[in-house]
């Protein structure tokens, strides 16, 4: 009987050959191979013949074929059938169909294992991992030799890999926490990390075992129970807790905020209200140098008012011959000494008064021709007095208050060009802030000595 010899199946890793509607291991005509029999080999798989004699010998056709069976397809056979068969047929063989995808995928779940957070290790919280794993078959010699079977489905080759994948993806999830020192609230976000402590065992564990290659493991989910008592009670002492320190720290931070503003504005007021004090000091102090001025005039002319009257009574100081005072009497040494005395006390009183009555006068004589010369320079009109070398001057930049600064730094300012006709600035007596052009602060920008016209050309 002439059989077609090939494997329909899908899904299959290794797959025993047995004649059309016949169970395997129900009749020898399985192992009963006619010559002239079909042979067809889809692209993708191999059909291995494994012959009895021969010290277990074998032939491998590769897809894709579609050929009559003859000694060319079969060259091991051919060396055979001298010895074992004589040229007679049938011969005996076993006929195994090889998947030889590069991709070949199977799904698991590691379902109903418990999971310990560090810091509670008696609270266990159900744990469920779920992944697909992607391998192909590394040699087909090693995998005939580890997996020999009559057949050799995905189910079956799940079934023998379930234990290695449980016990490397159980170690990995439940180590990872005490590991990596973290919550197991957070092992959701570890599946990378996961996914690198179960790959390389298990990898190593399937080539040496099952023989073939693992190219990719995917852990697509790490699922708690969160519905578990321990979860619930996990959740609320570690993540709730952190939440509400969270939301006191920021709360904290906040308070500080503005404790740290308030103070920051009582300084400032503090700062104002000292720079006020020590401005309307100084200009206490000017007031009393000036009263000071005006105070020893008076007193000096008190002075010449009582040296008026001892000179006025000089010529009382002429007694009567007998030492009595009279408007004829005799001469009184004494009298005339002490009116002397007064005297050049008063000349000399006299002297300093028209000496800086002089001074004054000089002064302001210098005065009017320094008016007189600005007159002429700023067409006529009189410019504003120069600043105050003592006034405390504030600085308005970009929303922040710069200062206090004298007129000798606010030159410099002018100078570095920080300062400019429309800053704004502000100083003690003024209502509100003001451009410095609109200030006495102006002329700052007019003495401002313009650039030198270019060198004339040289000849």
């Amino acid at each position: 009987m002439i059989n077609v010899i090939r494997c329909d199946l899908k899904e299959y890793l290794v797959w025993k050959w047995r004649p059309k509607n016949q169970e395997v291991n129900t009749t020898t005509r399985e192992n009963a191979i006619r010559w002239g029999s079909s042979l067809r080999v889809k692209d993708g798989e191999m059909a291995i013949f494994v012959y009895s004699q021969g010290d277990k010998s074998h032939d491998v056709i590769y897809g894709p074929c579609d050929k009559k069976l003859d000694t060319a397809n079969l060259p091991v056979l051919a060396n055979l059938l001298g010895l074992a068969y004589n040229g007679n047929s049938p011969f005996q063989a076993e006929v195994y169909f090889i998947n030889l995808a590069l991709n070949i995928q199977i799904h698991f779940a590691v379902v109903d294992f418990d999971i310990f957070d560090p810091r509670y290790p008696e609270m266990g919280i159900p744990c469920i991992v779920r992944g697909t794993m992607t391998f192909n078959i590394k040699d087909y010699k090693e995998f005939i030799k580890n997996n020999r079977l009559i057949n050799f489905e995905l189910m079956d080759f799940k079934n023998q890999v379930k234990s290695a994948v449980m016990r490397y993806v159980k170690s990995a999830v439940i180590s990872l926490p005490k590991k990596q020192n973290i919550s197991v609230m957070q092992i959701e976000s570890q599946i990378l990390e996961i996914n690198d402590l179960v790959k390389e065992p298990l990898s190593k564990r399937l080539s040496e075992d099952f023989g073939i290659n693992l190219r990719g493991l995917d852990i697509e989910a790490v699922e708690l129970n969160k519905q578990s008592q321990n979860y619930i009670d996990l959740k609320r002492m570690t993540v709730d807790i952190q939440r509400d320190q969270t939301l006191a720290q920021a709360q904290l931070n906040l308070q500080n905020m503005y404790d740290s503003q308030k103070m920051n504005k009582e300084n400032l007021s503090e700062s104002m209200r000292i720079q006020r004090e020590e401005t309307q000091r100084a200009q206490r102090l000017k007031s009393e140098q000036t009263h000071l001025g005006a105070h020893s005039v008076d007193v000096q002319g008190d002075v010449m008012k009582t040296a008026a009257r001892s000179m006025g009574q000089m010529n009382g100081s002429f007694g009567d011959g007998n030492g009595k005072g009279g408007s004829g009497g005799g001469f009184n040494p004494g009298g005339m000494m002490a009116g002397m005395m007064m005297g050049g006390a008063v000349g000399q009183q006299m002297a300093g008064m028209m000496n800086q009555m002089g001074q004054q006068m000089n002064q302001q004589y210098q005065q009017g021709q320094q008016q007189y010369q600005q007159q002429q320079v700023y067409g006529g009109q009189v410019p504003p007095p120069p600043p105050q070398m003592g006034a405390q001057y504030f600085v308005s930049t970009n929303g922040q208050t710069q200062g206090p600064y004298n007129v000798q730094a606010m030159a410099n300012l002018v100078k570095t060009g920080f300062l400019t006709p429309d800053t704004y600035i502000w100083k003690q007596g003024m209502a509100n802030w003001a451009f410095a052009k609109d200030t006495e602060l102006n002329q700052l920008f007019m003495q401002t000595t313009p650039p030198p016209p270019p060198p004339p050309p040289v000849k």
